[in-house]
């Protein structure tokens, strides 16, 4: 029978991750110390360091990424598009329709 994979929250995540960069102890023995997989670690060293390098908040949760405040605004802007276009074309359907009532 499978067992639940261990979960970690993103403090325990960046402790982890702050032994090994800040207090220059190598990965092996930082998950040996911890009890977690090499790979977690390495894993989690990785993300750290591509989030850092794109000025984003690191393990902000189930895969989701952070997004940026340019990013955000884009996708509002974009659900704002959707709509009107929807808006559009019944407004266009409903002129069709009248038109035709009218003669």
């Amino acid at each position: 029978m499978r067992t639940k994979p261990r979960e970690f929250t993103a403090e325990f995540k960046l402790q982890a991750i702050k032994l090994v960069l800040d207090d220059k102890v190598p990965v092996s023995k930082v998950a040996k110390d911890l009890g977690i997989g090499i790979q977690n670690l390495s894993r989690w060293l990785a993300i750290h360091n591509k989030s850092q390098a794109e000025q984003r908040p690191a393990f902000t949760g189930r895969g989701v990424n952070a997004l940026s405040e340019q990013e955000k605004r884009i996708r509002e802007l974009e659900r704002e598009n959707y709509v009107l276009r929807q808006e559009r074309e019944i407004l266009k359907a409903a002129t069709k329709f009248f038109a035709k009532e009218a003669k």
